[in-house]
């Protein structure tokens, strides 16, 4: 999941932040407002982007996040070899694909374009 960030407040607290799908040939989609509907969030149509406030962390990374637990709640099967789960990363070396993570946050990878 790629992350446009539109616009940021001048207080540094509130951000505008577009999801976007790339595909085959370079096709950009995106999905911002569909995943704003599913999430719960506010989706601004002047700046074309989720409306996410906070600051001191990665807010891309927070709303690919919160769209991964959205889509997948009680977890998500293993890929393989290119799994994104951070269950790999802390000890579970198991890429076989017959696990279940727990954690459906992790189920996609974040990226800022």
């Amino acid at each position: 999941m790629h992350c446009i960030l539109r616009h940021v407040s001048r207080s540094g607290m509130l951000r505008v932040i577009d999801l976007v799908k790339l595909d085959e040939p370079p096709n950009v989609l995106s999905i911002g407002y569909s995943a704003a509907e599913a999430m719960g969030d506010r989706y601004d149509r002047d700046r074309e982007g989720i409306r996410i406030s906070g600051a001191g962390m990665d807010m891309g990374f927070a709303l690919v996040y919160n769209l991964g637990r959205t889509l997948w709640p009680e977890g998500f099967p293993c890929v393989g070899e290119r799994c994104p789960s951070n269950d790999h990363s802390n000890g579970d070396r198991d890429y076989s694909g017959t696990t279940t993570h727990h954690d459906g946050g992790y189920a996609l990878r974040h990226r800022w374009l």
